[in-house]
């Protein structure tokens, strides 16, 4: 992913409107951040424990898309692996995340969901770059680069149904 300035990351968000996306947290160290290693930016925010935004390239832009997670304190499941990366994780280091469509269907309170790595890390476990919690991935036969492909598939699917 190429690396991405704020105004870039506020504009690009398609589930919220224009002052949220304004007021949404934005990580201060985008200078910092390994880019070529990411097929996505991630991040949860620190003001509200239940919520989380990810930008990803769609049709050659950036689409932001702030997401929702239950905290473990309500007593929600976890799943143990990524639907992202197949990543696995002890506790809750999956959660299933929310995300209101785009467009009207979200205004009219419509949503997708997904269980991700609650850090959304996945980049850099599928790189190796990260360990989870339980110590290691699974073994896969596919290569670092196939299993890329196929988490860049994954996150693709779930921002189609987005606009679906």
């Amino acid at each position: 992913m190429r690396a991405l300035t704020e105004p870039e990351i506020r504009d690009s968000f398609v589930n919220c409107s224009k002052g949220e996306a304004k007021r949404l947290h934005v990580p201060r160290d985008l200078d910092q951040l390994p880019w070529d290693d990411l097929d996505f930016l991630g991040w949860r925010d620190p003001g509200a424990p239940d919520r989380s935004a990810l930008v990803t390239e769609r049709d050659g832009r950036p689409v932001g898309i702030t997401l929702r997670f239950p905290s473990s304190q309500r007593g929600f499941l976890h799943r143990s692996m990524c639907s992202l990366c197949l990543t696995t994780h002890r506790g809750g280091g999956v959660s299933l995340m929310t995300a209101r469509k785009a467009g009207p269907a979200g205004r009219e309170g419509n949503s997708v969901g997904l269980y991700m790595c609650t850090d959304l890390a996945c980049s850099l476990y599928v790189r190796g770059k990260r360990v989870p919690d339980s110590g290691a991935r699974m073994e896969e036969s596919l290569t670092v680069q196939e299993q890329i492909a196929r988490t860049e598939g994954n996150l693709r699917a779930f921002v189609d149904k987005l606009y679906a």
